[in-house]
């Protein structure tokens, strides 16, 4: 596990908060054996980049007591459970956007163009994940230079909000990694009214997957890394109708 969190991190930019990103997908991520092994690094790694507040840093060392002193099958289940049975807590981005539709498709074509641009290969045969899983994501995220992935972050913080005012609907301790994400990335924590299930497509709008972004990739500078997602207008209200 403490390769993973130090992978790469002689080219990754200071500025930004690698090791904690990392972290954050590690922690949202499948709670296997290995993982919950290595728990208590993952805290560690958190606390040693000090980007958090403490408000936040405290709600994550709950969720990892929680994970480490539970029943081993009841954490997994529970994930399951929460992250694999609505799409409302889906980790998956897409899920969110386009939900079943054709465009899910061409939407990660976009996004694998915009891995590979910044030279981030993907090996389908090696974990098998979407390229739109948020922990992916994030790891991806934590290469970036400070304001590219600000910039990056920025055009799913809608999702971010929306993950979270559904994972705080449940009353998880998930909900705090979401938050801490958007805090480490400078962007406003607005948790979303979401109704249960909601079919969160229909919510959200992209006009054009992952392709207005001017962010730029850590490993290939010269090149910009698309990126739009943006919430559906809601219809202006008619005039003389009731509020």
């Amino acid at each position: 596990m403490s390769d993973i969190l130090n992978a790469d991190l002689a080219v990754a930019p200071a500025a930004t908060p690698a090791r904690s990103l990392r972290a954050l997908a590690r922690l949202l991520s499948y709670p296997d054996a290995t993982q919950r092994e290595h728990l208590g690094e993952l805290a560690q790694a958190l606390r040693d980049e000090r980007w958090l507040s403490t408000d936040r840093q405290a709600g994550l060392a709950r969720l990892v007591s929680q994970l480490q002193h539970s029943d081993p099958y009841e954490v997994e289940s529970d994930y399951v459970e929460l992250f694999d049975r609505g799409r409302a807590t889906s980790l998956h981005l897409f899920e969110h956007v386009h939900g079943d539709s054709r465009d899910r498709g061409q939407a990660m074509v976009d996004l694998i163009r915009t891995y590979e641009e910044a030279g981030l290969h993907l090996h389908p045969d090696q974990g098998g994940e979407l390229p739109d899983y948020l922990p992916l994501v994030l790891e991806f995220v934590s290469t970036l230079e400070g304001p590219a992935a600000r910039d990056f972050t920025s055009e799913f913080a809608h999702i971010l909000n929306a993950l979270y005012a559904a994972l705080l609907k449940r009353r998880s301790l998930y909900a705090h990694i979401p938050a801490a994400v958007l805090e480490l990335m400078a962007q406003a924590i607005e948790p979303t009214e979401v109704t249960e299930d909601e079919a969160l497509d229909d919510a959200w709008q992209e006009p054009d997957a992952f392709g207005g972004c001017s962010s730029r990739g850590q490993q290939r500078p010269d090149v910009p890394q698309p990126i739009h997602i943006v919430r559906k207008q809601a219809a202006a209200p008619q005039r003389g109708a009731s509020a």
